[in-house]
């Protein structure tokens, strides 16, 4: 019976030991990233198809994340307002900017040491503003709601730092004046930076 409890409570130190070990790098619950994001906008909707396109760009991009346990997070993603050319059939006519706060309920895995993955799921607000269309002659519908995808990884460096890489799908969409119709952004994000996890 005494050898029987000491062979268990040894287990359990070993096994408690072996997760706080696992766990170690993920012990906090903020995580804070920067990353370079590069946007590239789908152009679709029957705006689009009648030659109406933004232009595609690179953009900084701030996150942060809190884990409510070691694989359940949720992450707030963060720019200034991006301004964008806005172009018919490739010539320019006119300007605006978006500001797209989104935000994500994430699953990270946790099992695979230093490399992290993660999926994410959640909802997209973007506002427009600073509309210059044709001098006026054309607007847009300034709000859109709409779902965000995700999926990324982090590469711990050590127990705070990390290399992270990631790619989103964002649904925004608004209708332009004049009967141009609805104009579908839809863009996928292609993201590299770093996180800081305390």
């Amino acid at each position: 019976m005494k050898k029987t409890l000491l062979a268990a409570a040894a287990l359990c130190a070993l096994t408690s030991g072996a997760a706080m070990a696992q766990n170690y790098p993920q012990d906090g619950k903020w995580m804070v990233r920067a990353r370079a994001v590069h946007l590239d906008s789908a152009n679709g909707g029957a705006a689009g198809d009648k030659g109406v396109s933004v232009n595609d760009k690179w953009i900084p991009e701030l996150d942060i994340s809190y884990f409510f346990t070691p694989n359940l997070a949720a992450e707030l993603i963060l720019t200034y307002p991006q301004k964008h050319d806005v172009r018919l059939n490739g010539a320019k006519i006119g300007t605006l900017k978006h500001l797209p706060p989104t935000l994500l309920a994430q699953y990270h895995f946790t099992n695979l040491g230093a490399f992290k993955p993660y999926l994410g799921a959640g909802i997209n607000y973007t506002r427009f503003s600073s509309v210059d269309i044709l001098g006026g002659a054309l607007n847009v519908k300034k709000n859109s709601f709409g779902p965000a995808l995700q999926v990324g990884f982090d590469y711990a460096l050590d127990k705070n730092w990390s290399i992270n890489f990631d790619v989103k799908k964002v649904y925004i969409d608004t209708n332009v004046s004049g009967g141009i119709g609805k104009f579908k952004v839809d863009p996928v994000l292609v993201g590299v930076g770093l996180g800081y996890r305390f």
